[in-house]
């Protein structure tokens, strides 16, 4: 069924109301947008799995729940799109979908590990799996402790599980969330205002009575351990904290030295600091929802210590020094991590055992010791101890020594915040990714053993370093002879080159990015990927032995050592029972069955996971919108024609804002100037670049073969009721624009949309037919298939039929492209007829690439 064959109009003649007809279009039209934009938003989320995939973060069942729910939700919307095309043709699909939502949900129902649901967990229990219960914070210092043997504080964590009991009492969340649900984040003292009301509302509601009894016995238990009350260190671990990306440092509230009579209302204030204002501003500008932040609370001894501070296990902006570098200061740490004071700074070589390279030793006044009773202070010191260095050299190597094997065991540069006690003992307090500032930075400028590189910039698409020949793939022909171990270079990020990847030592593309399908499977296969890379195809030479660092952001020419004895990234979540739920629920989302849509399988009942689903809706969708013989009477009502200087005819159906106000829409003709739709500019501009010369010159048997088939043929007769006798439309709006038309003896359709947004940015493109006998025919198709696969379309040709297809480029590229298809729709009429004259088809070929400069932004 066509895009207009949905009309409920009979055959009959009838007085079309052409506002009516207009409207349904227009409801039509917007479906099938809203369709494209959940496929986008379901692939990027589907990335977004397959990253977690690697585990090299950690994360727990709350993330796993709630990125499957993303993706079931944007499913779904195309879907229910889908079946608003057609309601009587695609409703098998819901029944599908909810098999398949059924096979995920029995994969990520709570898990039953140990702790699952517990209020309080002592710290010796906590590890990588109990980050949903724990927080990130938490999970990383027990898992450090148990499983690296570093001495950390003993203590116990309240739970998120906690938390939400906390919060689901007496409706305290619901009346949290009727505060915040329309705080306007660019007024701050909104923001402020419902801060403070929200933190005070936390402050005055009790503990449910299990959770403080659960968080006294913990200490009571504690107590008795070490055999003396103690002090705690009561510190925020919430979920999505202290992750890669998002650390949320500093965000939440630490109380020191806390004794069991305030220790209920310092877990209060702790849980409180989630609706901190910074931590409110915070999650709105990183696009993080609140309710799924759940924040617990560690509760450790307090440490008094001589020494203390930060250790970086290597620069924090440039990620090819290796040298750790060791902040400290008498005392507690306090001034260190809320920057109140100078500290010494220590920069050791991780290398062999270890050496001092550089330290500089600051003034330190004042120093944070614990109060008496309760509380740190601030004291200052009057000895000559203030100049004199916080730490032996031994022990900033100590120190050091501990970052890199936190590194090693995470499998990420390290954040470590610790303590030297009076006896010498090492206590590690903290440990979280450390924040690397990479964009733009050339690493060769610190790193002697780093030449300078031939190209910089760009993206990390997929981590790691690949040396190898370079191979540029300009269309689907060079693939064929693509080297063992070559270096891709593209000019995009194209699905189909997904293919080459096993064989690849890394790529390089000038465009693309994270979400696409190149970068996903990139990350899956292991292969060193950088995306965005400024004239990469005009500066890499074929067979030029390059060294691609996509961590660095940098191509050097030849092998360069000193980058190729990095170790991979640790995969930290590797065989957890957490990772294991979302492989598991992976299979029914990732894997994609149904490739081929003229498969007879290509069917509703064939869809076996989501990523299924939405191939089948977006083809569906596609054909939904293309299908040719659509009802003229129809679209005659709704539509206005073009008034131009060409001599055929078109007809204008403006969906919304695709025609300017000045086009009044009581007029029954539209100008061009008055036109607004982006890609139908575009697509115009490259129509009429350049006038057409007219059929070629024709030898006796291709006009042989055009008369046999115009008499065999009685769709090329324009005086009969063809299949093919349709008129010239262009239905559009500010960034979509669709025609469909009959030029010459053959017909075309182009759909696109173009706007600010790269990733929802595509065109597709049909043609098909011809006066020729079916050998020039296909030839035909062939020859504009080779010339669109030069410029990075994705190209299928069945006999005469070809669909093109380029997706994911900026607005300034869609344009550039577009026109180049404008062009070809122009100048391609009645070649058919010369196809199989060589030195003919070369004269055309050459003439267009030469018209196509013209184009070039």
């Amino acid at each position: 069924m066509s895009l207009f064959d949905w009309l409920p109009f009979g055959r009959k003649k009838v007085r079309i109301d052409p506002e009516e007809a207009r409207n349904l279009l227009t409801a039509r039209y917007n479906n099938f947008r809203q369709l494209i934009q959940a496929n986008t938003r379901t692939h990027e989320h589907i990335a977004e799995l397959e990253e977690a995939l690697r585990g090299v973060s950690p994360y727990g069942m709350h993330y796993v729940r709630a990125l499957c729910t993303r993706i079931s939700v944007s499913t779904f919307k195309m879907v229910k799109h889908l079946n608003e095309l057609n309601p009587e043709r695609y409703s098998r699909l819901f029944e599908r979908y909810s098999e398949i939502q059924d096979s995920i949900a029995a994969e990520i129902e709570p898990a039953h590990y140990s702790g699952e649901g517990e209020l309080v967990l002592e710290l010796d229990r906590v590890g990588r799996d109990q980050a949903d219960l724990c927080g990130p914070k938490m999970a990383m210092l027990g898992e450090a402790g148990h499983s690296l043997g570093f001495r950390i504080p003993a203590g116990f964590v309240v739970s998120t599980a906690s938390f939400r009991r906390f919060m689901e009492q007496n409706g305290l969340q619901t009346e949290i969330d009727r505060r915040i649900q329309a705080t306007d984040y660019k007024n701050r003292d909104e923001v402020f205002q419902v801060s403070s009301s929200v933190m005070g509302l936390i402050m005055e509601s009790p503990l449910p009575e299990d959770v403080a009894g659960a968080i006294y016995a913990a200490y009571d238990r504690l107590s008795a351990d070490l055999g003396r009350p103690v002090n705690l260190a009561v510190r925020s671990s919430a979920l999505g904290e202290d992750h890669e990306g998002a650390t949320f440092a500093g965000q939440y509230r630490s109380i020191l030295n806390v004794e069991r009579g305030s220790l209920l209302e310092a877990v209060k204030e702790v849980m409180a600091s989630k609706y901190s204002m910074q931590a409110m501003a915070y999650r709105n500008n990183r696009g993080l929802r609140d309710e799924d932040v759940a924040m617990s609370v560690g509760c450790i001894e307090m440490v008094a210590p001589v020494a203390s501070g930060v250790a970086y296990s290597r620069s924090p902006v440039n990620v090819r020094d290796r040298n750790v570098t060791v902040y400290s200061v008498w005392g507690l740490p306090k001034a260190v991590v809320d920057g109140s004071a100078e500290t010494d700074e220590f920069s050791v070589s991780p290398l062999s055992k270890g050496q001092v390279l550089r330290k500089i030793i600051a003034d330190k006044r004042d120093r944070f010791v614990c109060d008496a009773g309760e509380g740190v202070c601030r004291t200052e010191q009057l000895d000559d101890s203030r100049l004199e260095p916080s730490l032996t050299d031994e022990q900033a190597i100590m120190v050091a020594e501990a970052a890199v094997k936190i590194e090693e065991h995470f499998g990420a540069p390290q954040d470590i915040e610790w303590a030297i006690a009076g006896d010498g003992t090492f206590y590690l307090l903290q440990c979280r990714p450390l924040m690397l500032i990479e964009d733009g930075f050339d690493h060769s400028i610190d790193n002697p053993d780093l030449p300078a590189p031939l190209l910089s910039g760009g993206r990390t698409a997929s981590p790691g370093v690949g040396v190898g020949p370079v191979f540029p793939v300009r269309k689907s022909a060079d693939k064929l002879s693509f080297p063992d171990g070559g270096i891709m270079v593209l000019k995009q990020a194209l699905p189909s080159r997904a293919a080459l990847l096993d064989r690849c030592s890394a790529v390089i593309t000038e465009q693309g990015g994270m979400a696409g399908h190149l970068a996903n499977v990139a990350r899956e296969f292991g292969v060193p990927a950088l995306f965005g890379v400024t004239d990469a195809l005009e500066k890499l030479q074929q067979g030029q032995i390059v060294t691609v660092d996509a961590d660095g952001h940098a191509v050097y020419l030849g092998p360069v050592e000193a980058l190729l004895t990095e170790k991979p990234r640790k995969r930290l979540m590797k065989g957890s029972p957490v990772q294991r739920a979302l492989r598991m629920a992976a299979r029914h989302i990732v894997r994609l069955n149904l490739t081929d849509p003229d498969s007879p399988d290509f069917r509703p009942s064939k869809c076996r996971t989501y990523h299924d689903i939405m191939r089948f809706c977006h083809e569906m969708a596609v054909r939904e919108m293309f299908g040719f013989g659509a009802s003229d009477e129809h679209l005659m009502a709704a539509s206005r024609q073009l008034v131009c200087n060409v001599p055929k005819q078109f007809w204008i159906l403006d969906l919304g804002n695709g025609v300017g106000a000045e086009g009044d829409i009581n007029q029954k003709c539209v100008f061009m100037e008055h036109v607004r739709s982006i890609p139908m500019r575009a697509l115009w501009a490259g129509m009429q670049a350049v006038p057409w010369d007219g059929p070629p010159a024709i030898h006796g048997k291709g006009l042989m073969s055009v008369m046999f088939e115009a008499t065999m043929n009685p769709n090329l007769n324009v005086a009969s009721r063809s299949s093919y006798a349709q008129k010239n439309y262009f239905m559009i709006s500010e960034n979509y624009c669709c025609l469909q038309s009959r030029f010459g003896f053959h017909f075309c359709s182009v759909e696109s949309l173009v706007g600010e947004r790269t990733s929802e940015n595509y065109a597709s493109f049909q043609f098909k037919g011809g006066a020729a006998n079916p050998e020039r025919k296909i030839l035909r198709a062939r020859f504009i298939g080779g010339i669109l696969e030069e410029f990075d379309f994705r190209v299928r040709i069945r006999e005469d039929n070809l669909n093109a297809r380029l997706e994911g480029l900026t607005r300034e590229d869609m344009e550039y492209h577009l026109k180049i298809l404008g062009y070809l729709i122009t100048h391609t009429r009645q070649l058919d007829m010369i196809m199989t004259n060589q030195v003919q088809v070369d004269k055309y070929r050459k003439r267009f690439f030469s018209d196509f400069e013209q184009f070039k932004p």
